[in-house]
């Protein structure tokens, strides 16, 4: 979905030529969701799901019924499906079917005996509830009723009896919806019939023969006007690209819809062929301030090219590989998000990219909490724009960047191709195996601190040089990280940039250690260290970038007061004798910390006062005929 990610938080990504916007989004159509919504029969799968609706917009009223198929994992003679209290169930029928409770938003269902499968239609009709971002909307356009659906994440439980989960397809499904012959219905998979009723009604029966998660099930309803492109996918072979729109809107959207084919090649280019390509793509307009990428036919509210893309990349992540909890939600909407980037890259750019990335890291900056969602109780928490939207966009172009461009998208091919994940479900350890066997990379230190961790790096940079005997250079590098709680500091390759009066030279090192020095032979006198010149890491640098040459220099002693240990950290400039003593407020030296040649860079050396009595003492630092002291303080 697109601008339910910045749900919560009002704000919508767009991108408009070359820039990122923003446009404001209603949080008025975010409502309670039932706590029951939550809970599924996990002894049963669903084979099938066929709706059978009629949809009255006079009153508002929905009624029909729907045909679910399914196994217990263990024969059973009981199960239950998730259905809303505000639906009225008028009665079960189905082989072996002996009663039904619907109370708490769950529809039990009762045999005589235990039975390994089930076939059962249920009859209801009612309101529907209208919970999360509307789930299911009985509105109006230009004074023609339209009907929608939003079921993300657990909302399409108050428009019909399903188990309520993404971790269980049904093997294929069918809508058929009834309701007046002025307005089109719509819905997944292809249009098989259309049938003219007697009182004034039509019927359209889509069915999809493709597995579904029950919350990619849709419906949209009101009197649209078709346009149509057409995917070439093969030299004799074509997809059609429908767009359900309302009347008047075509000429304002129409160069925006033209490019979703080029969208399609690009992603099957770079994905792997549309996954649904013997039924459609399409977009049905509806009235949310956004889209949802509904199984071949995604829900838009907006037709911003950026949203386009983002619905198009969910028919592969979401639709044909769904994250199997909401608790991995970002296997879904960061891979979506991304491929807006990706889309910029290839249409307008690589500074398209670039801008793009550094607009979802400033977000993505924000982001509070672990990118693997804890309270999937809470729909803000599920969908955080910069958590779930930005931070994951970002964790894929930092993957792009520790595996190089063609194994990264080799990942991505084999990850929506897995036999256990191709219109299946994942979880990120499903990704990072894909991602290991492919680049022959261990990405556990990747996965763990970027998925399961919290923040991103904070680093100081600082380095200095020393002529060698051969006349070429040593540049000295070091790396130190402010201290995170969860990881205590992030492992990363980062690139080095070297710059010197011959051009520059790039360097990747392994970044494993909280401080760090790295030394780099170049073959001139080097000026400037640039460091992640390409801005690969989600990050913020202490210091100018490029960053000069360090300066002599002591620092304060940390922690201050201290009991019994403290660091001290200083920094050279050159290759020399370094000399680093504590004495005492009478001038008594009383421990040597360093006496020895050290090359350019930061260093950091531990002093554990041991027996020494509390007060203050200097420490002084000798270098190069340079001197510096500070004053420290122990406290027992």
């Amino acid at each position: 979905m697109k601008t339910k990610f910045y749900i919560l938080s009002v704000l919508v990504f767009l991108i408009t030529g070359n820039a990122l916007s923003y446009e404001l989004c209603s949080r008025s159509n975010i409502s309670y969701i039932s706590p029951n919504a939550f809970e599924f029969d996990s002894s049963v799968n669903i084979s099938y799901y066929g709706l059978n609706l009629t949809l009255t917009t006079g009153q508002n009223y929905l009624s029909g019924n729907v045909n679910v198929k399914g196994n217990f994992l263990i024969p059973n003679n009981t199960f239950f499906l998730n259905l809303s209290n505000s639906m009225s169930v008028d009665s079960v029928t189905g082989q072996g079917f002996t009663g039904f409770t619907h109370l708490n938003n769950f529809l039990n269902i009762n045999f005589d005996n235990n039975r390994n499968n089930f076939d059962i239609r249920i009859y209801y009709k009612g309101l529907p509830g209208n919970s999360g971002f509307g789930s299911f909307t009985f509105s109006s356009q230009n004074s023609v009723p339209v009907i929608w659906s939003l079921s993300e994440p657990f909302g399409s439980s108050d428009w019909f009896p399903n188990k309520n989960s993404p971790s269980d397809k049904a093997d294929s499904s069918e809508v058929w919806i009834t309701c007046a012959s002025n307005l089109t219905g719509v819905s997944n998979g292809l249009l098989y019939e259309t049938i003219s009723n007697a009182n004034n009604t039509k019927t359209y029966k889509w069915k999809s023969r493709y597995p579904i998660s029950s919350y990619l099930i849709s419906i949209a309803v009101t009197n649209y006007s078709l346009y149509t492109n057409y995917f070439k996918y093969a030299p004799a072979d074509s997809m059609a690209v429908n767009h359900y729109l309302y009347p008047g809107t075509l000429n304002s959207v129409k160069s925006n819809l033209d490019l979703t084919p080029q969208m399609l090649a690009l992603f099957s280019e770079k994905y792997s062929l549309y996954p649904f390509i013997q039924e459609k793509y399409g977009h049905a307009q509806f009235g949310w301030g956004g889209g949802m990428e509904h199984q071949t036919i995604s829900s838009m509210g907006a037709f911003y090219t950026s949203v386009i893309a983002h619905e198009l990349a969910h028919q592969w992540f979401g639709d044909k590989v769904t994250c199997r909890n909401f608790n991995s939600i970002w296997l879904n909407e960061g891979f979506a998000t991304y491929s807006e980037s990706v889309w910029l890259e290839n249409y307008e750019g690589r500074e398209s990219y670039n801008e793009a990335i550094k607009s979802r890291m400033a977000s993505a900056r924000n982001a509070l909490g672990s990118l693997y969602v804890l309270n999937t109780n809470n729909v803000n928490e599920i969908f955080n724009s910069n958590r779930t939207y930005s931070k994951g966009a970002v964790v894929l172009h930092m993957l792009r960047g520790v595996t190089g461009d063609s194994t990264f998208f080799d990942i991505l091919k084999s990850y929506v191709n897995d036999p256990a994940l191709a219109y299946s479900t994942a979880i990120t350890e499903d990704l990072q195996r894909v991602s290991e066997q492919v680049s022959g990379k261990n990405l556990n230190y990747f996965f763990q601190e970027w998925i399961y961790g919290e923040n991103y790096p904070v680093y100081t940079i600082n380095w200095g040089k020393s002529k060698r005997a051969d006349g070429r250079y040593d540049a000295i590098v070091t790396v130190t990280q402010k201290q995170n709680t969860n990881p205590a500091f992030f492992t990363m390759p980062v690139d080095v940039k070297i710059s010197d009066s011959k051009g520059d030279t790039t360097f990747t090192v392994f970044n494993n250690a909280q401080t760090q020095t790295f030394s780099f032979v170049v073959n001139s006198n080097p000026s400037l260290v640039t460091f992640d010149p390409a801005n690969k890491i989600l990050k913020d640098k202490k210091g100018d970038d490029p960053v000069e040459s360090i300066d002599f220099r002591l620092l304060q002693n940390y922690p201050n007061p201290f009991n019994p240990q403290t660091k001290i950290m200083y920094m050279l400039k050159e290759y020399t004798d370094v000399n680093l003593r504590v004495y005492d407020l009478c001038g008594r030296e009383v421990a040597k910390l360093v006496s020895d040649k050290q090359r350019p860079g930061t260093y950091e050396v531990a002093f554990i006062a041991g027996n020494f009595a509390s007060g203050v003492y200097l420490y002084k630092l000798d270098a190069g005929g340079l001197t510096e002291s500070k004053k420290m303080v122990l406290l027992k």
